[in-house]
């Protein structure tokens, strides 16, 4: 059920690690000093995220704590991508990053951003993905989707899938607000907010300045 989820934590890692061997490559510094192993460092907890996923729990001995070790990693995750933001923009008080530096890590983050939140609302809604296939209806969402008001516009035995969840969190990064599904639950908010948070910080501030550089 979560193996669906593996190829997202792998392309967390893939775009951390790409950036840290461009940043290698290029010279590009955070802080003044060659710093491109910080990304390398904050890619940990997806590669941790997708053993996780693409092993199996049950595989690896964690058969009673499979959703607690997801949700741990999840944290983990979410941490990684606010540190990031928080690294790019502590940069900018403190040196001057190029034009391509800017978007190039712009661009890492709001991925990394997307995919991370998408995972976190798989796995909060209604108990998670394993308990959502058990279920026979959905009884205590976390997200209301529009199939879920109108059940007579959904296919037989709809049920929301992680596309649906990568689609509501890359919506509520760019416009900073729900525009498919709802949160019902203060957690839901809260995470979504989150979300918005480091979305708006990285589009307006980054975004902003590298387009003052490059201009």
């Amino acid at each position: 059920m979560r193996e669906e989820a593996a190829p997202f934590a792998l392309a967390i890692l893939g775009a951390n690690v790409l950036l840290a061997l461009v940043s290698r490559g290029a010279g590009w510094e955070l802080f003044g000093s060659a710093d491109w192993w910080v990304w390398l460092l904050l890619a940990a907890p997806s590669a941790l995220l997708f053993l996780t996923l693409a092993v199996g729990a049950s595989r690896m001995g964690l058969e009673q704590l499979q959703r607690e070790a997801a949700i741990g990693l999840l944290v983990l995750l979410g941490v990684g991508t606010g540190a990031a933001t928080l690294c790019v923009v502590v940069s900018l008080t403190r040196w001057t990053p190029t034009g391509p530096q800017l978007l190039v890590s712009a661009v890492v983050v709001l991925v990394t951003n997307v995919i991370t939140y998408a995972l976190v609302f798989w796995e909060l809604d209604d108990g998670g993905p394993i308990a959502r296939a058990l279920a026979e209806t959905r009884e205590h969402p976390d997200f209301q989707f529009p199939q879920d008001e109108n059940p007579q516009l959904a296919r037989t035995a709809w049920a929301p899938r992680l596309v649906d969840y990568l689609y509501l969190s890359l919506t509520n990064s760019v416009a900073f607000s729900p525009t498919d599904a709802m949160p019902l639950t203060h957690h839901a908010k809260v995470f979504m907010a989150l979300e918005a948070s480091i979305s708006l910080v990285t589009i307006l501030v980054v975004g902003a300045r590298a387009i003052n550089v490059l201009g």
